[in-house]
């Protein structure tokens, strides 16, 4: 497959309804009688992940996705947006943990100032309230429906929420950034779906440009960057991206593991304007007490996150 070839298909997922890549995932009951979700998308053709459902606890159609929400019997509660698994109780700690933590703490000066673009789950607020130092924490979320399902089913999640610091923006993320005054951030972090539906303008070069224009000098954004095994083609183009709008600063791509996500693996591509930045050396730290509440990330998960496979490494020119 030729550069040219694999580098389409994130501009024909841009140019995809997500109601088409996922035809709101599967329910169905087998010959026992129990009922199963898959998890369908053209994102990873070929292939589903299953859960085992004990029962639906929502689901209706939004403005903008379709939300469904049930409780598993392996994985607790979930959350499914146009059929694709956002979290569980089980095992969210590990994505909101790590594209929330990699960042702060990777910067030079502590952050005071904090953008989260979607995060409706509250997840990624609640790890941000762990860094006592930050001051204000902004959420620009586009559908409504997230927030008040999450709060209602995933309350540990939902929690984030409820600290003075956060002010919510309901509101389209790209907008909202053409809005804002210039150097207003300190980190931004992207936690957004997959690149089809209300999340594709979020993997666009006019999304990082107003981006880097709301990132103070030295701050840091961190975006939902795909799966090694599955989205080489995507990653190395939003790798590319990120290269061209930082130019003069410093791109690097991390990873985690969660076992409900696609192959098992979630990365993250983390950029500044702040010249040349080694994005895998902690340089802050979290407070004993608010270490002692983490499940995933640590310092040494923290280094160890951007040592990639040979392939993964090769694919980026790293």
């Amino acid at each position: 497959m030729s550069n040219l070839d694999e580098a389409s298909r994130l501009t024909k997922l841009k140019q995809t309804a997500a109601s088409s890549v996922a035809e709101i995932g599967s329910l169905s009951v087998n010959d026992k009688n129990e009922i199963w979700f898959a998890e369908l998308s053209e994102m990873w053709p070929g292939q589903a992940f299953t859960i085992q459902v004990k029962q639906v606890l929502f689901h209706e159609k939004s403005k903008y996705q379709d939300v469904l929400v049930f409780e598993s019997f392996e994985y607790g509660n979930v959350l499914v947006l146009d059929g694709v698994i956002q979290c569980t109780d089980r095992d969210e700690f590990s994505y909101q943990e790590m594209i929330t933590h990699l960042p702060l703490c990777s910067l030079r000066r502590q952050a005071r100032k904090v953008l989260v673009i979607g995060g409706g789950d509250g997840g990624v607020l609640r790890e941000i309230t762990r860094h006592e130092h930050v001051e204000t924490i902004e959420i620009c979320e586009l559908d409504e429906m997230v927030p008040r399902v999450a709060k209602e089913f995933f309350p540990k999640m939902a929690a984030g929420f409820d600290d003075p610091r956060v002010k919510c923006h309901f509101m389209d993320g790209f907008k909202f950034l053409a809005e804002v005054e210039p150097g207003t951030y300190d980190a931004i972090i992207v936690d957004s779906s997959d690149p089809v539906g209300p999340a594709a303008s979020l993997f666009q070069k006019p999304f990082f440009d107003l981006v880097h224009r709301a990132l103070s000098d030295e701050g840091v954004v961190c975006t939902q960057a795909e799966s090694i095994w599955l989205h080489l083609d995507i990653i190395r183009e939003l790798h590319s991206l990120c290269l061209e709008v930082f130019q003069g600063g410093t791109v690097s791509y991390a990873y985690c593991t969660i076992p409900t996500y696609p192959s098992g693996q979630i990365g993250f591509m983390m950029s500044t304007k702040a010249g040349k930045v080694d994005f895998s050396d902690p340089k802050q730290a979290l407070s004993d007490e608010s270490s002692a509440l983490l499940r995933y990330y640590s310092p040494e998960i923290h280094r160890a996150s951007f040592v990639l496979p040979r392939f993964a490494k090769d694919a980026l020119n790293l």
